[in-house]
């Protein structure tokens, strides 16, 4: 019973007797005493889980190392932490709740990929799931109970239909045909290249999960769920300004949205699952439609009943598929144009393997992979050099208390990966800022041991690891093969023609990091290259004129126009 019911019921005589008796002095202290014993009393069992766990900053009672963070990308501070302390592995606490860093490929590898059965699971959060995307959605999903287990698997099964290894073989020719396309639009408007890998990678999606193309890169479903990518990324950066201060103090989240502008609208009713009546609205459009019986939300509907799946779950799983393919693709086609403009040297190799092996008559296609090694190396370097999912996406979480090289990660641990760190260790990447394609070319000098065939962990780990990783693989190969095979990537020039210098550190701060704008300038290479990729891109918008169409539905006013819908999933 708390301590108002208690008073509720006793006679207001002896309220007030006990009060005149001890007085409100007494009282107080009794309360402020009682407090006081029980932070020493959590402090005490803190400073005991620290003496056990990976070393780490010494935390303060009840906010731990919260206020010690920086506010810009922690993950920086996180790989200095782990040079500091000399460990694989470091612990942080965010507030009294400790989170695990490993800054080590070696390590990342043994706890995520190998006992991926312990640390399949996510922890709660506040944040991103309860008060965001949802605690259900497969992103996010909690696997501690069978039942839980059993639904993650539904789920993941059904993303894994959607976009599988397997599957995106499927999708191959209309993925090269949106990439001859975005060649084709930069012979015209190079400057807007950003735009243009929008467009590419939302409608490469957009196709899979609702039959139709993007055709235009003004198209609002591209400003709207990249905008909606770009916030959701910048407000779940680990660190100590709101929101993420309410994963330290959870009571704050109670406060109601309306009062509480530290929420940033998180959480109110309609809107604390907002992308569910949209994305569900547009794959309930999509299986209407009459045409194109493979898209991905046809599928959804048709094992609807067999799985029992619910509204909320057939709208997470076809958004997802913008999550984890329009934004993190597009950003890491910026990534490479950034790199070919800082590292020039790199691109003479390229060229020389791709006239040899293709030549100007026509542009690369996936069947010039294996007798193109270079470029293979070249992609796997841009998925190296500047990871998008830079912290390796949502936190793992143990199902059991578990231990590394005699440390204990507790049950329910926030167990983070730096891909940061990861990917800039010396022993694996000497000069790790310099974007050296050698690192992956076998035999080389440059190479080094790193665990995994890929040589990156670019997408995650275990059973957590990025369900769009086959997809974007695939894409990114073919169009940065394209992008090296048609265009020289040079400085731009100021007003009194001088070249304006690139930044390779200036990016931005969210989860999925993405270069800050720069300029280049992209012109073809060659003449015959020139039309070659005027010839390609005609055919391929001809080819892609059955995807072509639009939705009537916009997410920017879907729920001015659905206010019946605000209550969804709430």
């Amino acid at each position: 019973m708390a301590i108002e019911q208690l008073f509720e019921t006793l006679p207001l005589h002896y309220v007030q007797h006990g009060i005149s008796k001890f007085g409100v002095g007494n009282i107080l202290l009794a309360v402020l005493v009682t407090a006081a014993v029980g932070v020493v009393v959590d402090y005490g069992w803190m400073l005991y889980l620290r003496s056990r766990m990976p070393p780490g900053p010494w935390p303060l009672p009840i906010v731990g190392n919260t206020f010690q963070l920086p506010d810009n990308k922690p993950w920086i501070y996180f790989e200095l932490l782990s040079k500091k302390y000399n460990t694989p592995l470091i612990t942080f606490w965010i507030g009294r709740n400790p989170t695990v860093w490993i800054n080590d490929a070696w390590a990342a590898n043994e706890l995520l990929d190998k006992r991926a059965g312990i640390y399949c699971s996510r922890p709660r959060m506040l944040v991103f799931a309860e008060l965001g995307a949802g605690q259900k959605n497969l992103v996010n999903m909690i696997t501690t109970t069978q039942a839980e287990r059993d639904r993650f698997r539904v789920q993941r099964k059904l993303m894994h239909q959607g976009v599988g290894i397997q599957q995106v073989k499927r999708y191959r020719d209309f993925q090269n045909d949106e990439s001859k396309v975005v060649a084709y639009d930069m012979l015209t408007t190079p400057e807007d290249y950003v735009a243009h890998f929008e467009r590419y990678a939302t409608s490469v999606v957009s196709i899979i999960g609702f039959g139709r193309r993007v055709a235009d890169s003004k198209d609002p479903i591209i400003t709207d769920v990249i905008a909606v990518m770009h916030r959701a990324a910048d407000l779940n950066v680990p660190g100590k300004t709101f929101p993420m201060l309410m994963e330290t103090f959870p009571i704050l989240a109670k406060v109601p949205t309306e009062i509480a502008p530290w929420k940033h609208g998180l959480g109110a009713r309609g809107k604390s699952h907002r992308g569910h009546d949209f994305f569900y609205t547009l794959a309930k459009e999509a299986n209407e439609n009459p045409g194109h019986e493979d898209c991905y939300s046809k599928l959804l509907f048709k094992e609807a009943p067999k799985y029992n799946l619910h509204s909320q779950e057939i709208s997470a799983l076809a958004g997802n598929l913008f999550g984890a393919g329009s934004d993190t693709s597009s950003s890491t086609l910026i990534t490479a144009i950034l790199a070919m403009r800082a590292f020039p040297e790199t691109m003479i190799q390229a060229w020389e393997e791709l006239d040899r092996v293709v030549g100007s008559e026509r542009s690369p296609s996936f069947e010039d992979d294996t007798n193109l090694p270079y470029i293979r190396a070249f992609v796997k370097e841009v998925f190296r050099w500047r990871s998008v999912a830079i912290i390796g996406g949502q936190p793992h979480a143990p199902v059991q208390d578990d231990y590394y090289k005699g440390w204990l990660i507790p049950k329910s641990t926030w167990v983070q990966g730096n891909v940061w760190a990861i990917h800039r260790n010396e022993r694996e990447f000497p000069e790790p800022d310099r974007f050296n394609p050698s690192r992956f070319m076998k035999d080389s000098p440059d190479a080094r041991p790193f665990p995994g065939e890929r040589g990156y962990m670019t997408f995650g780990w275990g059973r957590r690891v990025c369900s769009g990783q086959a997809l974007a693989e695939q894409g990114t190969w073919l169009t940065v093969a394209r992008l090296v095979w048609g265009f020289k990537i040079e400085p731009a020039l100021d007003e009194t023609g001088n070249p304006i210098s690139v930044d390779i550190f200036d990016y931005t701060n969210g989860l999925n990091m993405r270069p800050q704008p720069f300029k280049v300038s992209i012109k073809p290479r060659s003449e015959a290259i020139r039309q070659t990729i005027l010839r390609e891109g005609k055919q391929a918008l001809a080819d892609l004129a059955p995807y072509e169409g639009e939705t009537k539905y916009r997410m920017s006013t879907f729920y001015k126009e659905n206010p019946v819908k605000a209550g969804f999933g709430s």
